[in-house]
């Protein structure tokens, strides 16, 4: 019985180390290959999408069927599910990304030294990218697009929940590779969902990965972060908080506070913290909670909120510390932008935060003070997605600090390179 499970574990070892050395032979073709060629995948990979949707939501239909089985919940289910209109997304994504400037070689900077030396700042590739990730069948696409696009060959680990859906997306995405002349293993899925291959990846896959983006859940980022051995793009938990404050309009915050929530409460950009300014109670307090409650959103509130609208479960200290991704709020009272900046900075994970106000010294101290990756005046939560902030799509939400941080698009999944021009110069 050892020996068998030892052959299998070698068996996914040198499967993942092949995997790595086809991954590194094809970036470098991908690397020099020209924008039209790749925009010519793109488009050919939509097509192949849009062609094959019965076969995708077939798939999918598998997946849902084993999810549901096991008993997951309804936030799961929703970030596995695939519709028509979804497929359709995604191959509009696809197009969106081929309509996006090329990263690859452009200017990002440059300036002429006293010597003559003129230095240029420029876009290149990362090399190979590997991205785990859990139940979204969609990031297959689009980080297979997303890498391609900013030159990339891209490893993709994606769930056992979401195999099936998952290999009926890479196939199409491997038809627009070869439509357009470019390697087949500039996009792989790796095909077993033994977790050693996560194992094997965060390894770096004897120097084949560069760069690993993880799109999961805690547990995931979490051992992505303390196993890997190369670069990680931290996309931690989306602790998103939305301040409302004494100057903000009350209707204007009423939709914005039930959108942030409950427009799809099992994304990152959900909000799930709602903090309410002390000199708004009268005005603002009961108005919100009304419309969350209407809106069908459990409302877990601390003692202050208590005190003045009885009758909802009471906050524990771990509701301020959760990411439900469900219709579930935590609400609290503090005292104005000084006390919103508190209880986010102790408790937030630095994904996204919300201020609703009409004051603009609320508003500046808000952006100047919340380090977070993404801060929004006035708005939902739930644009903190790549697709609205006009990349055509994104691999996840990094939270860390160093290079991308917020959504990642095709720039965020490039590095640079200087290029120096002399007429003969040399140093003393």
């Amino acid at each position: 019985m050892l020996d068998r499970i030892d052959t299998e574990k070698r068996s996914v070892e040198e499967l993942m180390l092949e995997i790595g050395r086809k991954a590194r032979s094809a970036a470098r073709p991908l690397a020099i290959a020209s924008t039209e060629q790749k925009n010519a995948a793109l488009h050919a990979m939509a097509d192949a999408i849009l062609a094959a949707e019965g076969n995708i939501l077939a798939a999918n239909a598998r997946d849902l069927e084993n999810a549901k089985t096991s008993g997951v919940a309804t936030s799961f289910i929703d970030r596995l599910t695939l519709t028509p209109d979804r497929v359709r997304a995604i191959a509009q994504s696809m197009r969106e990304i081929a309509d996006l400037p090329d990263p690859v070689g452009s200017l990002i900077a440059e300036w002429d030294r006293p010597n003559g030396l003129h230095i240029e700042r420029v876009r290149t590739p990362l090399g190979v990218i590997g991205v785990i990730y859990e139940s979204r069948p969609n990031v297959t696409a689009d980080a297979g697009a997303l890498c391609l696009k900013a030159g990339n060959a891209v490893i993709l680990r994606g769930g056992s929940d979401s195999a099936h859906s998952s290999r009926a997306i890479h196939s199409c995405l491997v038809e627009g590779l070869h439509k357009a002349g470019l390697p087949a293993e500039a996009i792989q899925l790796v095909p077993v969902t033994d977790r050693s291959a996560v194992g094997a990846m965060l390894g770096g896959l004897d120097g084949a990965i560069d760069v690993i983006v993880p799109r999961g859940g805690k547990s995931l980022v979490a051992r992505v972060q303390a196993e890997a051995r190369v670069p990680v793009f931290a996309h931690l938990e989306g602790l998103c908080h939305v301040y409302v404050d004494k100057s903000a309009e009350l209707d204007m915050a009423r939709a914005i506070v039930v959108n942030a929530k409950m427009r799809r409460t099992g994304i990152c950009g959900a909000a799930e913290t709602l903090l309410v300014d002390r000199a708004a109670v009268k005005t603002h307090l009961l108005p919100l909670l009304e419309a969350l409650k209407a809106a069908g959103c459990e409302i877990r509130a601390s003692r202050s909120v208590l005190d003045l609208a009885p009758g909802f479960n009471p906050a524990t200290e771990d509701d301020w510390r959760t990411e439900y991704l469900d219709a579930i709020i935590a609400v609290d009272l503090v005292d104005g932008i000084s006390g919103a900046i508190e209880h986010i900075i102790r408790y937030s994970s630095n994904h996204t935060e919300a201020v609703i106000a009409e004051d603009p010294v609320v508003v500046e101290r808000f952006f100047n003070e919340i380090d977070s990756a993404i801060l929004l005046h006035n708005a939902s939560t739930q644009f903190a997605d790549g697709g609205e902030f006009g990349m055509g799509a994104e691999i996840g939400i990094a939270t860390g600090k160093m290079h991308a941080r917020g959504p990642v698009g095709v720039e965020q999944l490039t590095s640079f390179k200087y290029r120096v021009r002399g007429n003969g110069q040399i140093r003393a």
